[in-house]
């Protein structure tokens, strides 16, 4: 019950940022990682490197919600049949 609040709510603001168009800077920013990889002899090429980005868990669920909005209107108007 409680997370069908969640998600109503979650709906609401997602929808009213996407309809007035405004992108929060801070959920457009994310957290990059640099790990090495082990067993490499040359630490000072890129390839030896591992990028790990961490997005904003925000921007994951509303991303979610658009490719859902999307995909019942691909379904719903056989855009793709």
């Amino acid at each position: 019950m409680v997370i069908l609040i969640i998600i109503k709510d979650l709906t609401e603001v997602a929808s009213y940022y996407f309809a007035s168009k405004i992108i929060l800077k801070r959920l457009k920013k994310s957290i990059i990682v640099v790990l090495y990889k082990e067993g490499k002899k040359n630490y000072s090429l890129l390839s030896s490197y591992r990028l790990i980005t961490f997005k904003n868990i925000l921007v994951k669920v509303l991303e979610k919600h658009v490719a859902n909005i999307m995909s019942k209107a691909v379904e719903e108007y056989r855009l793709l049949f």
